[in-house]
C-alpha cells in the first residue's frame, strides 16, 4: 500500500514539473513574440537648419544698403549683393557665394547678445586693452515663415551727453521656398467673412438666389494649373489665391491651446551673417599652398608682397578672395593660391562663424 502511494506521489510530482516547465516556456515565448518599440530614427541636422533658417528654403539672396541722411530725410544708397546661398530639397548647401563690400570694418574683439529668436541683437567691439571701439544694435522684420527678411543696423552715438543709436545700414534677404503643404497654408491670407462666395465641388460659385441659376448655362472645361517648383516670399505674400486641383486648404480649423509645465529652453544662437575680423590669417591656415611665380614677372624682376582679402566660411573654406595691395603682375596668382587655402573652423559663442582677414604672399627673386 505504501509502495503504491509512493508511486502515485512520484507521478504527481513529475506531472507538476512538466506543467510548470511548459507554462514558463509558453510565457517566455509570448514575451519574445511581443513586438518591441522601434527606437525613433535620429534625423541628421541639415545645412539649412544649421544656418538658422525655418521651412523648406531654396535660395537666400542678401543685399546691403547704406542709410544716408539728406536734408533730414533718411534714404537708402545703392544696394550691393553680399551673399547668395542655395539649398537642395534635403537642406544640403549646393551654392555659397560671398561678395565682400568695399571698406574694411574696424578690427578688434567682438562680443554679442542675442534675442529670444537666436538672432544677434547687439555687438560690442573692444580693443585688446578692453577699451570699447564701437557698439551696434540690430532690429529685424520677419516674413510669413518666421525668417527675417530685413535687418536694420544702428550704431551707438553720443550727442549732448546722451547715448542713442543712429540707423546706418539696412540688410535685405530675399528668400525663396520650395512649395509644400505648410508653405501653402502659411502663405494663404486669412479670408474675410463675406469676401468670397462659397464654391461647389466643381469650383463653380454658388449664387445667393436659388432662381438665378440658368438651365442652359455651358460649363467650360477646367484645366489644372501647373505649380512652380519654388516661389519667393515676396511673390507668396502678394498672391491673393492659389488653386490646386483636387486639393482644398482647411481654413476653419480650431486653435488648440497648449500648456507648458516648464519654461521652453532658450533659443540657440543662429550663425552670424557678417564675418568676424581675423586680421592676418597666415598663421592660422591648415593648408596654405604657395602661389606660382609667373615667369614673365621674374624676367621683369617684379617682386614684393601681395595682400589678399579673403572671406572664410564656417567650415574653413575660402569663399572669396580679392587682392588689395601688391604688384599688379603678381595679384592674379596670389588670388588663385588664396582660394585653395584651408583654415580651421572658427567659433564664437559656440557657433561657427565666417572670418574675414588677410593672407600675405611674399614674392622674392632670391627665394
Amino acid at each position: 500500500m505504501l509502495r503504491r502511494f509512493g508511486t502515485l506521489a512520484f507521478v504527481a510530482s513529475t506531472l507538476t514539473l512538466v506543467a510548470s516547465s511548459t507554462f514558463a516556456q509558453t510565457n517566455l515565448t509570448a514575451k519574445a513574440t511581443v513586438p518591441q518599440p522601434v527606437p525613433a530614427a535620429v534625423v541628421p541636422e541639415s545645412d539649412r537648419v544649421r544656418d538658422g533658417l525655418v521651412g523648406p528654403v531654396r535660395r537666400v539672396r542678401t543685399e546691403v544698403a547704406k542709410l544716408l541722411n539728406e536734408n533730414g530725410k533718411v534714404t537708402e544708397a545703392k544696394h550691393a549683393v553680399i551673399e547668395v546661398i542655395a539649398y537642395d530639397v534635403g537642406g544640403n548647401k549646393v551654392e555659397n557665394q560671398y561678395f565682400p563690400i568695399a571698406g574694411a570694418n574696424l578690427t578688434g574683439k567682438e562680443s554679442y547678445k542675442y534675442d529670444d529668436k537666436g538672432n544677434i541683437s547687439e555687438m560690442t567691439l573692444v580693443n585688446a586693452d578692453g577699451s570699447m571701439l564701437s557698439k551696434e544694435t540690430y532690429k529685424y522684420e520677419f516674413d510669413f515663415a518666421g525668417n527675417w527678411n530685413k535687418m536694420t543696423t544702428s550704431v551707438a552715438v553720443v550727442e549732448g551727453g546722451k547715448l542713442s543709436f543712429e540707423p546706418t545700414e539696412v540688410t535685405y534677404r530675399s528668400i525663396m521656398y520650395y512649395l509644400d503643404a505648410n508653405i501653402l497654408r502659411m502663405s494663404q491670407p486669412a479670408a474675410a467673412p463675406g469676401a468670397a462666395a462659397p464654391v461647389t465641388a466643381d469650383n463653380n460659385p454658388v449664387s445667393a438666389s436659388p432662381n438665378s441659376v440658368s438651365s442652359n448655362s455651358v460649363k467650360a472645361p477646367k484645366t489644372a494649373q501647373s505649380l512652380p517648383v519654388a516661389m519667393s516670399s515676396d511673390k507668396l505674400m502678394s498672391t491673393s489665391s492659389l488653386e490646386l486641383a483636387n486639393n482644398h486648404v482647411e481654413s476653419g480649423a480650431q486653435s488648440v491651446s497648449v500648456r507648458l509645465d516648464s519654461e521652453p529652453p532658450p533659443a540657440t544662437p543662429k550663425p552670424m551673417l557678417r564675418p568676424v575680423s581675423g586680421g592676418v590669417l597666415n598663421g592660422t591656415a591648415v593648408s596654405l599652398p604657395p602661389p606660382t611665380y609667373p615667369e614673365a614677372a621674374k624676367r621683369m624682376r617684379v617682386a614684393g608682397i601681395v595682400s589678399v582679402q579673403v572671406i572664410v566660411d564656417e567650415t574653413g573654406k575660402v569663399l572669396s578672395a580679392q587682392a588689395t595691395t601688391g604688384p599688379a603682375a603678381l595679384r592674379d596668382v596670389a588670388v588663385q593660391a588664396a582660394l585653395r587655402a584651408r583654415f580651421s573652423p572658427t567659433k564664437l559663442s559656440g557657433q561657427p562663424v565666417k572670418v574675414s582677414g588677410l593672407i600675405n604672399y611674399k614674392f622674392s627673386l632670391f627665394q
